[in-house]
């Protein structure tokens, strides 16, 4: 990898340091008050909203500013998040889980943006696999460490004790993106973008490129899969304990079954379609084993479905990747803005059908599991087809056939 994709990759895992405590704990700390999912997914719904909408804002930022304005932007929302939940208290509880999404929202939008735009503009082909796997790696050190570490110091200091710590990350993350490279895009659009009806928002070049419209169906039955696994994969892990240690542990054992389908990837040589369609029955197995809502069950699920995750999630990313790099840059902004946004949309949608849920299991419960599944099943489907439109545009098509992406 190139310097400034290492770069990339460094604010990566500091911003992932971040991510991982919000994910976990802010949600614990939700949740704990009375275990109720729609509460979670109100705080969830709010956060993504802010997400897409801040992600396509950053999107038009960067004609003018870099990443490192961006990034910093991020840096500034997170510290504003972690000084609301030390600060701020409300008598209307839901207008205060609604308030705290915005800012975490707004941290993720421009964080987001600026990483996956920054690859998407400074990633050559040969460096997407190695960075997407680098990714998953080293989060995979930092979901054991951070959980561990993080219970350690509620534990000793509380939560707030906790908030301060993450505050310090940020300021290191701030500092740190005065280093990044100056990626930006230069505001120029061609003759076919200028033609282009403005109510459109650039939705016909953004997916003009042989294969888009599997990505399309590919995108909108990504975000309700990732959104089920984002949100009942914590619940799952919070209706078994609410002992911080003993989540970081079993977030630890999680972890550590990833790091053995690592081993797995590494020495079995499938192609990248073998392993998605691997990683999307793990999951889909994983999902149908939640539905006995034994406790055993549900860390046995979990187990599954983080397996399943890390083959889905290197080669489903890398191949969106690798199918717009052939695209213009202010076609890559484009296509990436709506990818956010059609994931955002999607993810609301799952999060929507959640409000009603009292537990997890019943008939109500196993409809949105069903739905998950059947979405799930559906993404390798979609990339296949578009590979096989895509791989027309590539001087060797048969590439991302026969080869296994290097980790």
């Amino acid at each position: 990898m190139s310097n400034d994709i290492r770069k990339l990759l460094i604010m990566n895992i500091i911003s992932s340091i971040i991510s991982i405590y919000i994910a976990i704990f802010v949600n614990l700390y939700i949740w704990e008050s009375n275990h109720g999912i729609g509460e979670v997914s109100l705080y969830n719904l709010s956060m993504y909203i802010c997400w897409g909408l801040t992600f396509a804002l950053a999107s038009k930022l960067i004609s003018k500013y870099s990443i490192r304005v961006l990034l910093a932007i991020s840096a500034v929302c997170g510290a504003m998040a972690f000084m609301y939940l030390m600060t701020v208290q409300l008598d209307n509880r839901l207008l205060w889980i609604t308030l705290l999404g915005i800012p975490v929202g707004m941290m993720f939008g421009f964080s987001q943006s600026s990483q996956n735009l920054g690859i998407a503009m400074q990633g050559k082909e040969n460096e997407l696999a190695p960075y997407f796997a680098a990714i998953n790696i080293t989060s995979q050190a930092l979901n054991m460490a951070v959980p561990i570490l993080s219970a350690a110091v509620i534990q000793g200091f509380g939560y707030r004790g906790s908030f301060i710590t993450m505050l310090i990350f940020i300021a290191v993350m701030l500092i740190y993106s005065s280093r990044m490279p100056r990626i930006y895009l230069p505001p120029q659009t061609s003759p076919i973008e200028m033609r282009e009806p403005i109510y459109t928002l650039g939705f016909r070049s953004a997916f003009s490129y042989p294969g888009a419209k599997w990505v399309l169906l590919s995108l909108l039955a990504a975000g309700v899969f990732l959104q089920f696994q984002n949100l009942f994969a914590l619940l799952f892990t919070f209706s078994v304990t609410q002992n911080k240690l003993w989540i970081a542990l079993l977030n630890l054992l999680y972890t550590l079954s990833s790091l053995l389908g690592l081993l797995l990837y590494r020495r079995i040589k499938f192609n990248e379609m073998k392993w998605l369609w691997i990683g999307t029955l793990l999951l889909a197995f994983g999902f149908l084993i939640a539905l006995l809502h034994n406790p055993i069950m549900l860390i046995v699920s979990n187990i599954f479905t983080s397996v399943g995750m890390f083959y889905f999630s290197i080669v489903w990313n890398a191949q969106q990747f690798k199918y717009i790099k052939h695209l213009s840059p202010t076609t890559k902004r484009t296509f990436l803005v709506w990818r956010e946004c059609i994931l955002v949309f999607t993810r609301c949608l799952l999060l929507s059908l959640t409000f009603s849920l009292t537990e997890m299991q019943g008939m109500a419960f196993g409809i949105i599991v069903m739905i998950t599944i059947a979405c799930l099943v559906a993404i390798p489907v979609f990339q296949g087809l578009a590979g096989r439109e895509n791989s027309k545009m590539n001087q060797t098509p048969n590439t991302s056939k026969t080869e296994q992406m290097t980790v």
